[in-house]
């Protein structure tokens, strides 16, 4: 283990350097005001602080999907919903997805509902004055998904195969509408059989930062914590999540912070360390 060490053994080094000792297996801290003073010990030989690690914990969004999230002001939901025959104005169509969008993404910066996050029909049911048919219900809930659901790159699903040679793999998803439309994402690209267990958060209502979607997935495995190591793009939420949980966390995606393990540019850099 690679701990700050404060003192004339101390020497300064770039974030690139922070991502090269981390690539090669060395655990790297930041001291406490997180300016990149660190001293460096190294492990035995055929060491490293992913050795006594037997499940990976996914995150998924900018872990190994992209392009999600597509809810900008200029989106127009209306195309989508009527090319699945949608009865619903243009108006009515985007007026409703944004302010669904908008509603949710307040809530999500809001701790007070970490434990009972809505889904899609609750707010929709509470905060849209127009009455929608159960049928146009599940359209504007499917536009939703396709809006939010983004893309898995091919060198992104060799990663995980190669991954799940070395080790059982499970997912913790944040996601707000229903989890179906990225179940038949994951079996179109061939990844959905390398997950022994997942938790999405429109499942149950619970998201990231809480502890309970990681716990639920170590009971699900039957594995102890200290097995497990989560790897996400977020300080808050996946780093957050996974030490109120008492679980390691590696940062990908540009991410660096004193408490993670590893912090690394992306999952396939962290691949190699292994």
């Amino acid at each position: 283990m690679v701990d700050v060490q404060h003192g004339p053994q101390c020497r300064e080094i770039t974030t690139l350097w922070f991502y090269r000792l981390n690539k090669i297996g060395l655990r790297v801290k930041l001291n406490a005001n997180s300016a990149p003073f660190i001293h460096i010990v190294s492990y035995p030989k055929g060491i490293s602080v992913y050795s006594n690690k037997s499940t990976l914990l996914l995150d998924m969004n900018n872990t190994f999907m992209f392009g999600e999230d597509n809810f900008g002001a200029s989106e127009d939901y209306s195309k989508y919903y009527h090319e699945h025959d949608g009865m619903l104005s243009k108006d009515d169509v985007n007026t409703i997805i944004s302010s669904v969008y908008s509603c949710l993404d307040n809530l999500y910066l809001d701790d007070r509902y970490r434990h009972n996050f809505p889904s899609i029909e609750q707010v929709i049911n509470n905060n849209i004055d127009q009455k929608l048919s159960n049928d146009e219900l599940l359209k504007i809930i499917d536009t939703f998904a396709h809006h939010e659901i983004g893309y898995i790159p091919p060198e992104y699903i060799e990663v995980l195969y190669r991954l799940s040679e070395k080790y059982k793999l499970a997912v913790v998803i944040d996601i707000w509408a229903p989890k179906i439309t990225w179940q038949c994402l994951f079996r179109k690209v061939g990844i959905s059989n390398l997950f022994s267990a997942s938790s999405f958060s429109s499942d149950h209502g619970i998201v990231k930062p809480s502890p309970k979607p990681f716990e639920q997935i170590i009971d699900q495995l039957g594995i102890k914590k200290e097995q497990a190591l989560m790897i996400g793009d977020s300080i808050r939420r996946d780093l957050g999540g996974a030490q109120a949980a008492g679980i390691d966390c590696v940062l990908v995606g540009g991410a660096i912070h004193p408490d993670a393990v590893g912090c690394y540019e992306n999952l396939i850099e962290f691949s190699y360390a292994l």
